[in-house]
């Protein structure tokens, strides 16, 4: 299979840089050439154009930060789908940004029109999972698509899963992200609460990392925060475009969802203090603004490995 890998994001550049790592013919394009030099550097080619990327790939992946830039990349002249269309072998395209469901069925159907096959691969799990070859990769699209592509994608990540048909990974991808905000407002007023009472808070994390209060957002981004540098490789604006997913599934679906609202509402107010890239954990930083009091404990890491 020859693959072209569109987005060489926090992401993205792992996703790539495991398929290289495992063997597969990749070519590689991003809006910034200085990001594709190491992968070059490992095996990927470069290609100057997204039909130039096209012409070279079986199957093209993106993972691209937002639904206008997936949308102008695939749907937009001389895009993905334009490029990819009316092969006499079918050719696919891969999305592994968090998209919009919506946005995912629409351009499901413009792929169908033009021949190309699709599936939706969303991941999660961190940038130092996807480093490492590991993170979980959830897909939605047909199952005979699937199993076509599953050694590329388990090439990517582990576990891979298949969700269901199309446009059903977006939902539990956002599903996912939604309880990883909530704990992770939830971890900053934890800490906190150990900070003021005078507990050590490198003993407080263990304490608990082992209990039935831990999630996995305690276990990485808490120690990120204790550190002082928030740096989990993922922008409150980010975040903020996920928990809108959210709100939309909500009002589509008839569930109300309070906790997810009322952090929705916390992490504008932190993208207001601390502008649209900073990194998602400084939503924290609000309470420890409000209190004077600082979560900061030795030992831990700068970022995540």
């Amino acid at each position: 299979m020859r693959c072209g890998f569109i987005g060489l994001g926090h992401i993205g550049k792992f996703l790539a840089g495991s398929l290289v790592r495992n063997g597969f013919e990749v070519t590689v394009f991003d809006l910034n050439a200085e990001a594709g030099k190491p992968l070059v550097a490992k095996g990927a080619k470069w290609a100057s154009s997204i039909k130039e990327l096209c012409d070279a790939s079986d199957t093209v992946f993106t993972c691209l930060p937002s639904p206008r830039a997936i949308d102008a990349v695939v749907a937009g002249p001389g895009g993905v789908l334009e490029s990819l269309a009316g092969r006499a072998t079918p050719a696919t395209w891969v999305d592994m940004s968090t998209n919009d469901q919506s946005e995912t069925m629409r351009l499901g159907e413009i792929a169908k029109s033009k021949g190309v096959q699709i599936l939706e691969s969303p991941v999660t799990g961190g940038v130092h999972k996807a480093a490492h070859g590991d993170i979980t990769v959830l897909v939605g699209g047909e199952d005979k698509v699937f199993q076509a592509h599953k050694a590329a994608l388990a090439a990517m990540g582990n576990p891979v899963l298949y969700i269901g048909p199309l446009g059903s990974a977006a939902v539990i991808k956002v599903i996912t992200n939604m309880l990883a905000f909530i704990h992770l407002v939830a971890a900053g007023e934890a800490l906190m609460l150990a900070k003021r009472a005078g507990l050590d808070l490198g003993v407080a994390f263990e304490a608990i990392k082992e209990s039935s209060g831990n999630s996995f957002v305690h276990e990485t981004e808490s120690q990120v925060i204790l550190n002082g540098s928030y740096n989990i490789n993922f922008t409150m604006d980010l975040a903020l475009k996920d928990l809108g997913f959210a709100m939309g599934f909500g009002r589509e679906f008839g569930v109300p969802l309070d906790l997810a609202g009322h952090t929705y509402q916390t992490f504008i107010r932190a993208k207001e203090a601390y502008g649209g890239d900073a990194w998602s954990s400084q939503v924290v930083k609000l309470l420890e603004d409000a209190t004077g009091t600082d979560l900061r404990a030795p030992g831990f890491p700068a970022e995540l490995e």
